[in-house]
């Protein structure tokens, strides 16, 4: 006769005397790091992998906590998470606006920390995990003022193993799947741990597998995934290869004050093209087939000013290209635009791309007056920036150039529309003056190599004062600058026309995850009136 022993789901074991006031007390300072982890696994350091720990220490210090536990644990992490990342924000106006910043987006994670603590006593809480933070993200990205999705954390992963799934459905579907393996891996220690606390060396004690399973597919499902999505990263030109040339003319003093300095910073940018010019008149650099000038390369008006107008014509005559110029556009009325200018050899001006999503208290002060309470800085900004409406993509010289203004490369949609409008290669025009010599560039550096996997295009990074760079579309740097130093790139990149998963599903992926994501805090809901309704006998 035999005995066939059904496998059951052990509870846990009785908590030893004391030791759960020890776990609270670590919990706070197991939030921060887990939040600093996170920190440390953006550029300019290569250590991506610091996600998972980070996303696994989170889960320990979420699960099956309280709800308003989750809430102010999240907010610590979010705080060890956002404080240093942000920091650049206050290189040149003080901590005041840093603090704010930051302190207001780690409400976000504190509202994904009370959402993770929700699921996490559901079957299969990883995914349901995952799906939150991803919640959470896309919240962040759209309000308030627009958004501020700086510190997505697939903007971490340009040098990462998952970093292909930014092909299959975006920032979205990538940072899912970097969060779902860090919950993963969190669960499969704490299912093989509760197994061990359950048995003895003798007889260890029966356990379900099916958790330890799903754990494991956590871990395993997203690895594979990027592995498999491999093939849809290419570099190969569809299209044809075109010379690029990016100018970083530099700026004559750090800060705020780069304003000041506006003919300065033209004259760097035309001298810098003048000489590149000469440089292939003697055969030492090919000629280019379009030039790119960074964001503010002309803060001086070129339609207003007829010296800032000659002096931009005769570098891009010299140059003997068609050219884009970054020029801040001032009209006898109404708000400035932040404009990107095609400018063509012997015709001038022929196209514009404004800025569709200008800067909060940057390029323009929502709530002048109150926010001046609390910091005069605001009155620099004398003229508030307006936004653009029309995507931006031009053609230079046959080769269609997709633009994204420096603060917009954060932006899904900002990005994908230019492809999906027929975008070969992108350009980000960037302008990082006023922010020093911080880890700023290298932040926004990553969000356009993410950009060219996603969308399988090379990217083109033209900045005032670095770093400047040339991206393939597998997210390899081909070429690159030096922070506050005058140079100029010139590479050949491959054209590309077809377009990824990523660029044609546009926010379906994100859709569907916050789909999950709100699926599962309905089902915690549901769970929890009913356990209230049994302990009342309602």
């Amino acid at each position: 006769m035999s005995t066939t022993i059904t496998p059951v789901d052990v509870p846990e074991p009785a908590p030893v005397p004391g030791r759960g006031r020890v776990l609270r007390r670590l919990r706070p300072g197991a939030a921060v790091l887990s939040g600093l982890l996170l920190f440390l696994s953006f550029p300019p350091r290569p250590l991506w992998w610091l996600a998972l720990p980070a996303f696994g220490l989170l889960g320990w210090t979420l699960r099956g906590r309280r709800l308003r536990a989750g809430f102010g644990l999240g907010y610590l992490a979010g705080l060890g998470f956002l404080l240093p990342l942000l920091v650049w924000t206050g290189e040149e106006v003080g901590a005041g606006p840093w603090l704010a910043l930051a302190g207001v987006e780690a409400l976000f994670v504190a509202a994904v920390g009370l959402g993770i603590t929700a699921v996490s006593r559901l079957p299969g809480w990883p995914v349901l995990a995952a799906a939150v933070w991803i919640l959470g993200e896309a919240t962040r990205a759209r309000v308030p003022f627009g958004g501020f999705p700086w510190g997505k954390i697939a903007f971490g992963q340009a040098d990462g193993v998952f970093l292909p799934l930014a092909a299959v459905g975006g920032t979205p579907v990538l940072g899912f799947a970097v969060a779902l393996c860090g919950f993963g891996l969190y669960e499969v220690v704490r299912q093989v741990l509760k197994r061990r606390r359950s048995g003895t060396d003798e007889t260890p004690a029966p356990v379900a597998r099916g958790p330890l399973l799903a754990a494991a597919l956590a871990v395993l499902v997203p690895v594979t995934g990027a592995l498999a999505a491999l093939p849809l990263v290419d570099d190969s030109a569809e299209d044809g290869t075109a010379t690029v040339a990016a100018v970083q003319g530099n700026v004559p003093r750090l800060g705020l004050d780069f304003n000041s300095q506006r003919r300065a910073v033209l004259d760097n940018h035309a001298n810098r093209t003048k000489e590149l010019a000469a440089e292939v008149k003697a055969g030492r650099e090919p000629q280019p087939d379009l030039v790119l000038w960074p964001e503010n390369s002309s803060d001086i008006d070129p339609y207003a000013n007829p010296d800032a107008y000659e002096v931009i014509d005769q570098a891009v005559r010299a140059i003997g290209a068609p050219t884009v110029i970054g020029a801040v556009i001032a009209p006898e009325t109404g708000k400035l635009r932040n404009t990107l200018i095609q400018w063509n050899p012997g015709r001038g001006p022929v196209a514009e791309y404004d800025k569709r999503h200008v800067q909060p208290f940057g390029e323009y002060i929502p709530m002048r007056s109150f926010v001046r309470l609390f910091n005069s800085n605001v009155d620099r900004v004398r003229r508030d920036f307006g936004a653009g409406t029309e995507v931006g993509v031009f053609d230079l010289a046959g080769t269609k150039v997709g633009l994204a203004t420096c603060y917009e490369a954060a932006f899904d949609w900002a990005v994908r529309d230019t492809v999906t409008h027929g975008a070969q290669i992108i350009s980000v025009p960037s302008n990082n003056a006023t922010f020093g010599r911080s880890e700023m560039t290298y932040q926004q550096l990553a969000m356009s190599r993410v950009r060219a996997v996603e969308h399988s295009r090379s990217v083109v990074v033209p900045v005032t004062s670095g770093v400047s760079a040339v991206i393939r579309p597998d997210g390899e740097i081909v070429a690159q600058t030096k922070m506050f130093t005058p140079d100029v790139l010139v590479e050949k990149v491959p054209l590309r026309s077809s377009l990824t998963p990523a660029t044609r599903m546009g926010t379906l992926p994100e859709a569907l995850l916050v789909a999950v994501a709100v699926a599962g805090l309905g089902w915690s809901a549901a769970r929890s009136v009913r356990a209230r309704r049994g302990r009342t006998g309602a």
